[in-house]
């Protein structure tokens, strides 16, 4: 110690991403580095830690505390202050408290490399384990049952540590210090193999599983956050299999492939096109499903993804799905294992009981699962990760809300891909996505999410958002409650939530292109454009309606918004068949014929007028075929843009009917014909109220823009034109994103 210079204490308070990801056990390291004595403890969600020693030591050991965090946490600093100094002689690392703090949830890890040179080590003691983890891998929302995270907390609790964990465990030294999951095989889950007339466990049930799946056998896999069905993705006789017993003709279904390689991509880049950004997607800790190009020499075969041009991808996370992948060689299939649209079953015997009709083979193991969790969905638009669906790895998404809300808000999100938020202070959560709640068991996951997110964050919903719409399933179950209810309109909320992203507080020309939502004037919206900001949204222009023959079925059968097309054009394109008829005069007359300006029905009339689809068998099939078949060149058809009496502009779409139907062009060219005149339309429209309605920023959501062709010729069209466009990427442009655009909505308009 330099001669007249005293010591001193000091006192931090750390928030953010600092609980499961081993970040006590980082700071009792630092503290021995740095020669500091003093004591770290978790109180529900922040990090105290105090220390003692030199005015420079503890300045230096204050910024380490944020430069040097371990991988997986994201610490942010509260304050630190200076307190009385007491002369200690050691660096301990004390009990949780239970503290009122700001708790952030941590997601479910991906496995490290630590852990997986473990298991394939043949004399460590956890080789071939499925349930290896340590402090920076391993489920975490998954099993928390309560906060602090400590095991006794967690779906863990149960299985009593053995002495070798025991050590690991109570070890500040060991990277698997109060890593809550810890295990090994003498004391931890194990799996059990369940087929006709066979039942094995431990590594046993392991190979057997990879023995069925070399087998050509369809095979449900309890995961980390409910179950999967796994295929050989070689194996076409066994995709068709799995298609014909899910009901699910078309859909595309997810690959997993084995790490192979440095990279882990070996396998991945022999059959989908990756880039920089899409191989750093794949291997992002959230390893999250990738929507990726075929290569043109792929072999994969075609009942993957029937019709389109990309598959989703992703990389093994857990040690299970490794040592299957290792096992097998080559990737699988990895679809949900759910009734389809409901969330994962996650119940061993609810998964035999659910799944029979698919598969009579299981591989189960008995950790439980506090609460199902699907794999996020992520794809690359316009250089940046859009994300598609919030699961796994990445939700619960946390954001700040700038002025903060006057009282905790539930948000209960619309009713397909459904998911809830909470807001409170000045933070907003997501949860994972739940899904359409057309089922019970749907409705019985989204209750309870909602129960354990305020438990767990320790906030009670003093007011619930919902939907405009009352028909929607989380709408009635919001006005059931008995607590006020706040009402948002369904793309406000979509406004709302990509504003929350870049800046609230601007002015706003917001294009909110969806399938359909109520509006204001009691019609079906989808083709809007919004000026304002959230709380005070203006709509300022729309696509020109049309009525929809069939109501909610034309959603499922593009053929009918095709007929409406062509007849809001003056136009008679299908054969004069007795349905058509009747269904004309209905059209005609208005019966169940709602009216909308949805894009995403355009796109379904599209796609049917150029023949690429007539009946849908998924939500957004036909959009989806339409963005594949696009291709070679084409000119913009230019949309008429008029303006009514009320100030309300209108784009006119009837131009295009005439260039889908013209049978000496190529089908390509004419499906980018029409994404090029829909993006050429919003640049005029932004233009014309640039003049008129001055704004700050454009930006572009609802599901429509997840189709990467459209965004991305939007994009450099609006950037030509001396626009920059900013398309949501933390939160779902889709409905996903509803619930945490209704929170901000409601706050801003509210307070």
């Amino acid at each position: 110690m330099i001669q007249g210079m005293e010591p001193e204490a000091r006192r931090w308070l750390v928030t953010g991403r600092v609980q499961g990801v081993g970040f006590r056990p980082f700071v009792f390291r630092l503290a021995q580095r740095f020669g500091l004595p003093g004591r770290v403890q978790n109180l529900a969600g922040q990090v105290l830690i105090e220390a003692e020693g030199e005015t420079s030591v503890l300045d230096a050991f204050g910024a380490a505390l944020l430069t040097d965090a371990p991988p997986l946490a994201q610490p942010e600093m509260i304050h630190a202050e200076k307190i009385a100094y007491r002369r200690l002689d050691h660096f301990a690392i004390m009990p949780s408290a239970t503290a009122a703090a700001q708790i952030h949830m941590p997601p479910d890890y991906f496995m490290c490399d630590d852990c997986r040179r473990e298991m394939q080590t043949t004399h460590d003691r956890r080789y071939r384990y499925p349930f290896i983890n340590c402090t920076q891998c391993g489920p975490r929302y998954t099993l928390i049952t309560h906060l602090p995270y400590d095991r006794a907390n967690t779906t863990m609790a149960e299985f009593a540590l053995c002495p070798a964990c025991r050590s690991e465990y109570e070890n500040p030294l060991d990277r698997r210090f109060h890593a809550e999951p810890v295990a090994c095989p003498a004391c931890g889950p194990q799996l059990c193999f369940v087929a006709p007339g066979d039942r094995v466990t431990g590594v046993a049930a392991l190979d057997a599983c990879v023995a069925a799946l070399h087998q050509g056998e369809i095979v449900a896999v309890k995961g980390i956050g409910g179950y999967y069905l796994l295929c050989d993705a070689d194996n076409a006789a066994a995709i068709a299999r799995l298609r014909a017993s899910k009901q699910r003709p078309h859909k595309p279904l997810a690959l997993m492939f084995p790490w192979r390689g440095k990279d882990g991509l070996e396998q991945v880049q022999q059959e989908l096109e990756t880039d920089a950004s899409a191989r750093a997607l794949l291997c992002d800790p959230a390893r999250p499903i990738v929507l990726l190009r075929r290569c043109s020499d792929s072999t994969l075969p075609e009942l993957i993804a029937p019709g389109l041009d990309e598959i989703g991808a992703m990389l093994p996370y857990s040690p299970l799905h490794h040592l299957l992948l290792d096992g097998l060689g080559r990737s699988v299939v990895a679809t949900s294992g759910n009734v389809s649209g409901e969330p994962v079953l996650t119940e061993n015997s609810e998964a035999e009981q659910r799944l029979g009709n698919v598969t009579q083979i299981f591989l189960h193991h008995n950790r439980p699962i506090a609460r199902p969790a699907d794999d996020s969905v992520m794809r690359i638009v316009a250089g940046k990760p859009r994300l598609l669906r919030a699961g796994r790895g990445i939700a619960p998404i946390e954001l700040d809300v700038p002025g903060g809300f006057t009282r905790p808000l539930l948000a209960v999100g619309g009713h397909m891909k459904n998911t809830i938020a909470l807001g409170w202070g000045q933070r907003a959560v997501l949860a994972p996505h739940i899904g359409d709640l057309d089922a019970p068991r749907s409705l019985a996951v989204f209750e309870q999410v909602i129960a354990d997110l305020q438990r767990l964050y320790r906030v009670e919903a003093q007011a619930i958002v919902c939907d405009a719409h009352s028909g929607y399933a989380s709408s009635r179950w919001a006005a059931r409650q008995g607590l006020p209810l706040i009402r948002v309109w369904h793309h406000h909320a979509h406004a709302s939530a990509v504003a929350l992203e870049h800046c609230p507080q601007k002015t706003w020309l917001m294009f909110t292109w969806d399938g359909v939502g109520l509006g204001e004037d009691g019609t079906l919206w989808g083709g809007e454009a919004l000026h304002g900001r959230p709380g005070a949204w203006q709509r300022v222009a729309r696509m020109r309606p049309f009525r929809l023959p069939g109501g909610e079925r034309a959603g499922r059968e593009p053929w009918r918004s095709g007929m409406a097309l062509c007849w809001e054009s003056g136009l008679d394109n299908r054969p004069s068949t007795t349905d058509a008829t009747l269904l004309k005069k209905a059209w005609q007359q208005g019966l169940n014929s709602p009216v909308t300006t949805a894009v995403g029905r355009l796109f379904d009339g599209a796609a049917s007028l150029l023949g690429l689809i007539d009946n849908a068998s998924y939500e957004g099939q036909a959009g989806m075929y339409l963005e594949s078949a696009a291709a070679g060149e084409a000119e913009a058809v230019d949309l008429p843009l008029d303006q009514d009496a009320s100030g309300l502009f209108t784009a006119d779409w009837r131009p295009l009917v005439s260039a889908l139907l013209r049978a000496d062009v190529p089908v390509a060219q004419r499906a980018l014909q029409f994404h090029l005149s829909l993006a050429h339309s919003i640049v005029a429209q932004a233009r014309r109220m640039q003049a008129l309605t001055p704004f700050d920023l454009v930006g572009l959501t609802g599901g429509v823009f997840q189709n990467r062709l459209l965004a991305e010729l939007t994009v450099a069209q609006l950037a030509a034109a001396g626009f920059t466009a900013h398309l949501p990427q933390r939160v779902p442009c889709n409905d996903g994103g509803i619930a945490l655009g209704q929170l901000v909505e409601a706050g801003f308009a509210h307070g």
